[in-house]
């Protein structure tokens, strides 16, 4: 019974993320002439951390860059990018990097795990 109840609120945290992008703006209309984006996340917990690369077909991508927090046990945990990646990009930075720490929890205590990220951007002439 427990894991379909996790199940459960996985999904729903899934769909509520997949319903917020869709009702985001789209990359290209918020910067246009933005050819190719790729971010190189890091999500760091404790000792260790896990790699990997997020790259947007921009045409369809949202303006919107939210990382769910990879530890199963936190309650409310993401990582919201979409601030300091959009001001890079609206800037035509082509290359950048940031962090953000998990707003969840895991029973009473805070999340501790952090992403860090280092994109890189190209943009038409």
């Amino acid at each position: 019974m427990m894991s379909y109840r996790r199940n459960t609120v996985a999904a729903q945290r899934f769909a509520e993320r997949r319903r917020r992008e869709a009702d985001a703006p789209r990359l290209s209309e918020q910067v246009p002439g933005l050819s190719s984006l790729q971010l190189e996340i890091e999500e760091r917990f404790g000792v260790g951390g896990i790699k990997h690369t997020r790259r947007f077909v921009i045409d369809r991508a949202p303006a919107l860059f939210l990382v769910p927090c990879g530890d199963p046990r936190c309650i409310d945990g993401e990582h919201d990018l979409t601030a300091s990646v959009m001001q890079a990009l609206r800037a035509h930075e082509t290359s950048f990097h940031g962090s953000d720490d998990c707003r969840g929890s895991i029973g009473p205590a805070p999340c501790a795990r952090v992403v860090q990220f280092d994109a890189t951007a190209a943009y038409r002439a």
